[in-house]
C-alpha cells in the first residue's frame, strides 16, 4: 500500500499535475521518483511522456496530443496504488566547489549582519551539511536544494539585482542553489561555483538529477581560476559518490 493519499488536476490540455502532501520530505520525494519509475517501467512511453518530478508533485506532460483527463486520472489513481516494492533510484552525492571570497560573496557580510553571525561560522555550515536536489528549474540546470542548516535561513533580498552571476551561489528562505547562468535573481549571494551546471551540447546537459545530493567545498581564488579553466575547456573531473540503497 502506497504511504501517501495523491491528488490529480488538469494542468492545461497537454498535462496534469499529481499532487502528494504539502510538505518538504525526502520520503515524499522518493515516493515521486519510484512512481515515475513504475510509470516508466509500466505505463508510459518516455518518448511520448515528459516528466518532471518538484518537492511534493510530478508534471505529467503529453507530447503527442491532449489528454482524456477523466480516464487518464482514474487510471493514474490506480497505476499509483499498484506500484510495490522499495524501489530506489540511483542517487549520488555531488561534491561541489565554491569560492566565499571577494566579490564573489557580494551578500556574505549582509547576510552575517543579519543573523548574527560571522562570515567564516557561515562558510562553515554552509560546507558542513549534504543538501537534497528537490527540483530543477527556473533556469536550465537550477538546483533547488533542502536541507539548509536553520540558522542559515533568511529571506530573499527585497530588491532582486537585474544580474546575477553565473555560478553564484545564494540563500533564500530554506533553500541554497546555483544559478546555472547570468540573469536576474533576488537571492542572497555568498559565493560561486566554478563548474558549469548545465551545458546544452551534452546529450545530458545537467548532469545532476532531482534526488540526488549536493555537498559544497570552499575553495579559495586561485583554485577557482584554475578550476573555472578547466570546466570551460571540458576537463574538468566531478566528484560524485553514489548514495547506498
Amino acid at each position: 500500500m502506497s504511504p501517501f493519499q495523491i491528488s490529480i488536476r488538469p494542468f492545461g490540455d497537454f498535462a496534469v499535475l499529481v499532487e502528494w502532501p504539502d510538505k518538504v520530505e525526502e520520503q515524499i520525494l522518493n515516493d515521486i521518483l519510484h512512481f515515475i519509475h513504475h510509470l516508466k517501467t509500466h505505463h508510459l512511453n518516455e518518448k511520448e511522456w515528459e516528466m518532471v518530478p518538484a518537492y511534493n508533485s510530478l508534471a505529467l506532460i503529453h507530447r503527442e496530443g491532449k489528454i482524456d483527463y477523466k480516464n487518464f486520472s482514474v487510471e493514474l489513481q490506480e497505476w499509483y496504488s499498484q506500484k510495490s516494492g522499495d524501489h530506489r533510484t540511483e542517487q549520488f552525492i555531488w561534491e561541489l566547489p565554491v569560492c566565499y571570497e571577494g566579490d564573489f560573496a557580494i551578500d556574505l557580510m549582509e547576510v552575517a549582519q543579519k543573523l548574527n553571525l560571522t562570515p567564516s561560522y557561515i562558510i562553515s555550515m554552509h560546507t558542513q551539511h549534504v543538501y537534497t536536489v528537490y527540483g530543477i528549474g527556473f533556469l536550465p540546470g537550477f538546483m533547488y536544494l533542502g536541507g539548509l542548516p536553520p540558522a542559515l535561513e533568511i529571506p530573499r533580498r527585497e530588491t532582486p539585482r537585474l544580474k546575477v552571476e553565473q555560478g553564484s551561489v545564494g540563500l533564500a528562505g530554506k533553500q541554497t542553489g546555483i544559478y546555472p547562468q547570468e540573469s536576474p535573481g533576488g537571492w542572497n549571494i555568498i559565493g560561486n561555483c566554478p563548474v558549469p551546471m548545465f551545458n546544452k551540447e551534452k546529450e545530458n546537459p545537467c548532469f545532476v538529477n532531482v534526488g540526488d545530493k549536493i555537498k559544497f567545498y570552499s575553495i579559495t581564488k586561485g583554485e577557482y581560476d584554475l578550476l573555472k579553466l578547466q570546466g570551460e575547456v571540458g576537463i574538468y573531473k566531478l566528484k560524485k559518490t553514489k548514495v547506498d540503497a
